[in-house]
């Protein structure tokens, strides 16, 4: 029984133990896989990370919509504040208008709105800011020269130019005592020519009578005063300046030359640049550098600049600075000339003429014959007529000594219409790879006639795209021979037999080569020729068929409508003879006048 017992107690025991280690081995699996993350906790992680992450992007968004909202306000608080100054300028203008018809109060009230508009600006802006003042500067400049000018007109005092006298307008007159002094005297006695026309239009303009005396320093009153900077005429303007005030520049007339309607551009430019700086000595600096150079001086000052020329003086370029001190100096040595030693002379007169609208194209040394009149007076009378003739295409107003009109009318229809000469030169844009050594030779010409007429000082230096004036027509670069030339070439080239008269540049001349060209193939040392002697031109004829050895050529003058097939076919060559002959190539242009070499039979 007891065994039995035990048995079966033993056998409950290792069923138990058993389970029990099947329960422990199950249990432990899963520690077993501990370093392997179940499925379920990262996906609950995952979520939460994209939830921060969403809402971070929130947040960023969020700050960059403020950040874009605050860019767009200040954007538009930077466009209302430029709208104000926009206006506040135009408003300005209207003043000046007004002041100009004599609406002094109306001028004073649209110069106040312009002003509250001008506190109205809030802004950090420094640009802003400083436009802010500049502008607040002005209306205060404007508003004390509208009260000047009111007092001005009780009592009669016209002069708004203040003669200063520092150390610079001393130099300057120091300047016109000494080296400029004959200049200063000539430029004063032509100034009577043109000087009561120029005071006449200033008083109209309301401008002040001092500016009269502004050409003896641009141009000493002489009309065709051409300047290093292209600026012609009494006022020196450039043509873009004076295209902007109504200077018509063409093949036939300059403007800038013209004594009036330089004048009237002159006026139109001061009073614009007055308006632009508010005082005289800072508009005349402008004058003669531009608008533009003179502002930036004022800008680079960053302080508030109180329309003082003297504080510019050292900024500005050096011509540009003495220029006020030289027209200081002309207006004090004009005004006193004992107390500065000079005795000037009686200027000269203004030249009284009649205007007669010509309608055809006539050379105004032909009218000078026809009315009995001087040539040089006519040119000087009509400076604007750059090749000294009216135009072809339109009804020109000339002018004639006064009393001379009514003989010009009556022989206008004897005299005859005149017709300008073929221009001696034609223009050429330099390609790639050429040299001025091929082009004269394609033109028939020399290099130094092409460096002549372009003012070249070296031959190699030559950039591509340039455009060059190349002499043809009446400037031609051959000779005329009176009779025919037999000419025999062989493979050297064509054989030449020296004359009386010939030297080696003539020849070289004559058949478009050069004397080195000449030199090199005939083995000669010196420029020395005999009568007689037979020397060798290069030639592309070698390249022509040998079956005829020698031809008989002959000069001919090219005509209008002329083209290398026609002068071939005139004279029975086939075209490629007669362009190897005259070393042309089927792109080649011909010209009249033109000299070229043909076959005569």
């Amino acid at each position: 029984m007891k065994r039995s017992f035990f048995v079966v107690l033993l056998s409950v025991f290792l069923i138990f133990g058993c389970a029990t280690e099947k329960k422990e081995v199950s249990l432990r699996l899963p520690v077993q896989k501990d370093c392997i993350p179940p499925a379920e906790p990262p996906q609950i992680q995952t979520t939460a990370n994209l939830k921060k992450v969403e809402k971070e992007d929130v947040t960023e968004k969020e700050d960059v919509t403020k950040k874009e909202k605050k860019q767009k306000s200040t954007e538009k608080k930077a466009f209302s504040n430029q709208k104000l100054l926009d206006s506040a300028l135009e408003l300005c203008q209207t003043a000046n208008e007004l002041w100009n018809r004599g609406e002094i109060d109306m001028a004073l009230e649209t110069l106040d709105q312009a002003y509250s508009l001008i506190l109205k600006i809030k802004t950090d802006d420094p640009d802003i800011i400083q436009q802010r003042d500049d502008l607040r500067i002005t209306i205060a400049r404007r508003i004390v020269e509208i009260y000047s000018s009111k007092f001005t007109t009780a009592t009669g005092n016209g002069k708004e130019i203040p003669l200063v006298m520092n150390k610079y307008v001393k130099q300057a007159i120091t300047m016109f005592q000494t080296t400029e002094r004959r200049f200063f005297i000539q430029s004063y006695k032509r100034s009577g020519r043109y000087r009561p026309m120029i005071l006449k239009k200033l008083k109209e303009a309301g401008l002040p009578e001092e500016l009269s005396w502004l050409p003896l320093i641009e141009s000493g009153f002489t009309v065709r005063a051409l300047s290093k900077a292209r600026a012609l005429g009494l006022w020196q303007f450039i043509a873009s300046t004076g295209y902007k005030f109504g200077l018509s520049r063409t093949r036939w007339v300059d403007e800038r030359m013209d004594p009036e309607k330089s004048t009237d551009a002159a006026i139109a430019y001061l009073k614009e640049l007055h308006q632009i700086f508010g005082d005289w000595t800072t508009a005349l600096a402008a004058y003669n550098c531009g608008e533009e150079r003179v502002l930036r001086c004022i800008r680079s000052q960053k302080i508030n600049y109180l329309d003082d020329f003297w504080d510019l003086y050292p900024l500005l370029p050096q011509e540009t600075a003495f220029y006020v001190p030289k027209f200081l100096a002309v207006l004090h040595i004009i005004n006193d000339p004992e107390k500065y030693g000079f005795k000037l002379p009686k200027p000269d007169p203004p030249i009284e003429t009649d205007v007669v609208t010509v309608d055809k194209q006539v050379h105004l040394m032909t009218v000078a014959k026809y009315i009995g009149v001087s040539y040089k007076i006519l040119k000087e009378l009509n400076p604007e007529l750059r090749l000294n003739c009216t135009p072809p295409d339109e009804p020109y107003p000339l002018k004639v000594p006064k009393g001379k009109g009514k003989i010009l009318l009556a022989k206008l229809d004897e005299i005859p219409t005149w017709k300008p000469r073929v221009p001696y030169y034609i223009r050429h844009r330099v390609r790639k790879g050429e040299s001025l050594w091929l082009i004269a030779r394609r033109y028939h010409t020399s290099v130094r006639a092409i460096m002549r007429l372009n003012n070249l000082r070296n031959s190699r230096l030559l950039r591509e795209g340039k455009i060059l004036k190349i002499p043809v027509g009446r400037k031609r670069i051959y000779t005329t021979p009176s009779s025919p030339t037999l000419l025999v070439y062989d493979e050297k080239g064509l054989r030449y037999t020296v004359k009386k008269g010939d030297s080696l540049w003539k020849i070289a001349r004559r058949f478009g080569v050069t004397t080195k060209e000449i030199m090199a193939l005939n083995g000669m040392k010196s420029h020395n020729l005999k009568i007689g002697q037979v020397i060798y031109i290069p030639t592309s004829m070698v390249h022509i068929s040998d079956k005829k050895k020698s031809l008989k050529l002959s000069p001919y003058r090219v005509k209008k409508g002329d083209t290398p097939y026609d002068i071939a076919k005139r004279f029975g060559m086939s075209l490629s003879v007669f362009l190897k002959i005259n070393n042309l190539s089927r792109n080649s242009k011909i010209f009249p006048g033109q000299i070229v070499m043909v076959c005569v039979k």
